[in-house]
């Protein structure tokens, strides 16, 4: 019996998604093709140039504007951006900290120490003998 060991791929999306960039902003033939397990490693040990500039300058996908804004996806719904921001239009919003911003990295502030509140409580309860 001989096993046939099959390439898994991805399709760009997912690629994307674990690149951390916006796959409308890779190059078409990122978008058009197939991603396998082993290019994706070798995308994230070597980034190519147009995969660092992406990382440095955006535009970047949701995901990535909520983190470098310290706030949720929901939290930029609700802020009114739907859309991919650059790097610039992120740092343009944080020095103009609009009320919706600082009310929206208040309230992730609560859910981070809630957080941490139940983790400790449910190490406390791990720690007791029953």
């Amino acid at each position: 019996m001989t096993s046939h060991q099959t390439t898994q791929t991805m399709k760009p999306a997912t690629a994307a998604k674990k690149l951390g960039v916006y796959l409308e902003a890779t190059p078409a033939e990122f978008q058009e093709g197939v991603v396998s397990r082993a290019e994706l490693s070798a995308l994230q040990a070597d980034p190519p140039q147009w995969l660092q500039d992406l990382r440095r300058n955006g535009p970047h996908p949701r995901p990535v504007v909520a983190a470098k804004l310290g706030i949720s996806i929901s939290g930029l719904a609700r802020g009114g951006i739907t859309e991919a921001l650059t790097t610039e239009q992120i740092d343009a919003l944080k020095a103009e900290s609009p009320e919706w911003l600082q009310k929206e990295r208040a309230t992730q502030a609560e859910v981070r120490k809630e957080a941490v509140r139940i983790k400790e409580k449910n190490a406390e309860r791990g720690d007791q003998p029953r």
